[in-house]
């Protein structure tokens, strides 16, 4: 499958205004329209999600820690890892095996740290205990993938390392199904859909990611429209929410699922485990 085709970022854009311009467009396309809004669901219809059993995934050392309220933030993020083409299912459940291992054997953590997970294959996967029943019930599951913002962030794990290519295809447009799905769960404007940089400084998800991500909103706002939730494609977020745009690293090591500050002094004890 080839790569998805690569855009710059806009020339003389802030993080804030290339935010803003996303959510004013949402229902349009960006860059050029180069690449096309995803096929619309019914308005009842979510992606396949691959359930923690089908990828067999290890209990967590302790239950998710599950709040009675919605996320503020969907955050993208890249895993920093090599850019496989190996896209079959197979790989996507090795990938989230992996993942869970390094988080609790390395990290410590008792369980994977994000709520989902994207394989370059295209292929969604639930990452933490309890996130699929917790997101169809309007709720949070407190994760550990950005630092001072778990009680308030969902995150999307994208495979791959987009410091300097875009993702494929089969990812990006698993990913616009992905934030539909959630902006509809929760209630959540377009402008929520944010990138790991937007929260911490970190160069996640890569600046070739992270520049697509106005045409994200874009792409997702379309798809809400055509369920009927024109209301969030064009919503901003309120007074308060905008978040903080730290600097970027200049540079950042990358290692096997490095990408970032993921926990910090203001989470709870139980984002870790």
């Amino acid at each position: 499958m080839p790569e998805r085709r690569q855009y710059p970022p806009p020339a003389a854009v802030s993080r804030r205004s290339a935010l803003l311009a996303g959510t004013a467009a949402a229902g349009g396309v960006l860059f050029g329209g180069a690449a096309q809004a995803a096929a619309a669901p019914s308005p009842s219809a979510a992606p396949t999600v691959r359930t923690r059993a089908a990828w067999n995934a290890r209990p967590p050392t302790n239950p998710a820690q599950v709040l009675n309220q919605a996320p503020t933030y969907i955050v993208v993020h890249h895993t920093a890892t090599p850019n496989s083409t190996d896209y079959s299912l197979a790989a996507a459940y090795a990938l989230s095996r992996s993942i869970q291992n390094h988080h609790m054997d390395s990290n410590g953590w008792a369980d994977t740290g994000q709520q989902l997970t994207i394989s370059r294959g295209g292929h969604i996967m639930e990452g933490r205990n309890s996130s699929l029943p917790a997101i169809t019930n309007g709720r949070h599951v407190v994760g550990a993938h950005v630092a001072n913002y778990n009680t308030r962030a969902v995150g999307i794990e994208n495979q791959g390392i987009y410091t300097s290519v875009a993702p494929t295809t089969a990812l990006y447009d698993a990913l616009v199904a992905t934030c539909a799905w959630l902006c509809s769960a929760y209630g959540r404007p377009t402008s929520a859909i944010i990138g790991h940089r937007d929260l911490n400084a970190t160069a996640c998800p890569g600046d070739r990611l992270y520049a697509l991500l106005p045409q994200l909103r874009g792409d997702v706002g379309a798809r809400l429209s055509a369920m009927g939730l024109g209301r969030l494609a064009g919503a901003g977020l309120a007074a308060g929410e905008m978040p903080p745009f730290p600097d970027v690293p200049v540079s950042e090591p990358e290692g096997r699922f490095q990408h970032g500050p993921a926990l910090g002094p203001r989470d709870p004890a139980a984002s870790a485990g």
